[in-house]
């Protein structure tokens, strides 16, 4: 049985464990491919809210374009991959239902106020300090599953990135 977001007991867990039958997510940075997948993290769900977003960086360490095509979870009904942007002053919003590329030799975050995962309708709400793990679908590298810390509603990424 899959367990969709976990309470963790101690903050600086190294791993999550999501099966009953001992596989394990590790916390932290993940690599599939040539990517390597770092800070995941995702905001708790306001009181009554249904939705949340996600965050993480992406470094593509190889030669070769790829593209986060799609992004599941057992958690949540769908995520969705968006862009927001700031157009003639107003904060726009919107999906990429194509993916988002990240290039050969670059590093793509997705963080507050620009790509981001759209986590909907989470089938339990999400509290600061929980995890919620999901699997990133990658044109070229594959699938890797993340296990994303829940920070508080309001939270900002750690540090700055850039595109």
């Amino acid at each position: 049985m899959t367990l969709h977001v976990i309470r963790c007991i101690l903050p600086a867990a190294l791993v999550v464990c999501v099966t009953t039958l001992g596989a394990c997510v590790p916390a932290g940075s993940q690599r599939v491919g040539d990517l390597q997948i770092d800070e995941p993290w995702a905001r708790a769900t306001p009181a009554g809210g249904s939705v949340s977003a996600g965050f993480l960086v992406v470094r593509n360490l190889g030669n070769r374009n790829d593209r986060l095509v799609s992004v599941s979870s057992s958690a949540v009904a769908r995520v969705e991959i968006h862009e927001a942007r700031n157009e003639h002053g107003m904060m726009k919003m919107r999906p990429l239902p194509d993916g988002m590329d990240i290039p050969a030799g670059a590093e793509v975050s997705l963080q507050p106020g620009g790509y981001h995962l759209m986590i909907l309708e989470p089938r339990q709400p999400f509290v600061g300090g929980d995890v919620v793990v999901a699997t990133l679908h990658f044109q070229q590298a594959g699938d890797v599953e993340v296990a994303f810390r829940v920070r508080g509603a309001g939270a900002a990424a750690e540090r700055a990135h850039h595109h």
